[in-house]
């Protein structure tokens, strides 16, 4: 026997540990970590990231777009408790967590720094802030967790999970200051940066969203289907040449974000957003049928070719 083969036999594997799961396989959580580098640990994990974190809430796909591209938008919050009046937006001035206008008008804030491996539990405790704040305060991040029972509620604990979501996209953070009221110098700056940074950007169906990026135009859509099924169904679309809202467009690919897909086509920006909005109806009846269609119908062979280009054109955000 060879000495490199004399070493080699003589390594030891490591056993699974008592829960009888092989440490180097990828934990059940969902955490997309090695077992032994998460739930594995000694003492176990104390916060695992959660990749539906909006899971449950009547508003999920719209919270979504909210949170990773809509650049100025706000919606009405709707408490289980009542209280007070608070609107979700996207941005804040400084990006802060949460505010109370000098009119005493409360925010919260989307589009932030997290603290947690949950945004919904962030955002409850930025929630739970503001519903005490005074008019002036405001909140510039959420703080580290404590062991009180309020910094474990998510979203879901504090509003009404069925309640209708309307958001409400604005052309500029104009929103941010009180009608009438000058802002600070401060405020003021970051006003101007803001805009000058802004895509323009329209909602022209439920959670599908008509953006100008400069050199095209175009729809991202967040559905709330499951992944698999969603692709199914635009590949069979596809396979018909049906993936498309009219002349002009053409589907470019999709990315995940928190837990959906959100598919993304490109436009002819020559075109106003409003013209979209008969073509992304009937591309959303076409996608219902196509859909309902897959229990009893599957994937044909040129569906299924089809559902591997549109998976070659996938990337993960969150």
């Amino acid at each position: 026997m060879s000495r490199r083969t004399a070493v080699k036999n003589t390594r030891k594997v490591k056993a699974e540990d008592s829960s009888g799961i092989n440490p180097r396989q990828p934990c059940p959580c969902g955490s997309g970590k090695r077992y032994k580098a998460c739930h594995g640990l000694a003492g176990g994990v104390v916060d695992v990231p959660v990749a539906r974190p909006f899971e449950g809430l009547a508003g999920e796909t719209e919270l979504i777009a909210l949170r990773e591209f809509v650049p100025s938008g706000t919606a009405k919050l709707t408490l289980k408790d009542g209280g007070r009046e608070v609107t979700l937006a996207t941005v804040l001035p400084m990006a802060a967590a949460a505010l109370v206008r000098a009119d005493d008008v409360a925010f919260v804030g989307l589009q932030v720094q997290t603290r947690s491996n949950d945004i919904s539990r962030d955002l409850a405790r930025a929630l739970r802030w503001v519903l005490d704040a005074k008019p002036g305060d405001v909140l510039p991040v959420v703080g580290p967790e404590t062991e009180a029972v309020e910094d474990r509620e998510r979203l879901q604990d504090l509003i009404d999970p069925e309640a209708a979501f309307e958001p409400e996209v604005h052309s500029d953070f104009t929103w941010w200051m009180p009608e009438g009221t000058e802002p600070t110098s401060e405020v003021a700056l970051s006003l101007e940066r803001a805009n000058s940074a802004i895509l323009p950007t329209e909602r022209i169906g439920p959670s599908a969203y008509w953006v100008d990026a400069g050199e095209k135009a175009h729809l991202r859509w967040v559905r709330p289907e499951p992944e698999e099924q969603l692709l199914a169904a635009m590949a069979r679309l596809a396979a018909r040449g049906e993936l498309t809202l009219g002349e002009g467009s053409r589907y470019a690919g999709s990315f995940r974000a928190h837990g959906l897909l959100v598919p993304v086509w490109d436009l002819d920006r020559e075109l106003h957003a409003r013209e979209w909005v008969t073509g992304a109806e009937e591309l959303g009846k076409r996608l219902d049928t196509a859909l309902a269609s897959l229990d009893a119908e599957p994937l044909t062979v040129p569906e299924r070719r089809s559902r591997d280009g549109l998976l070659g054109r996938q990337i993960t955000i969150r």
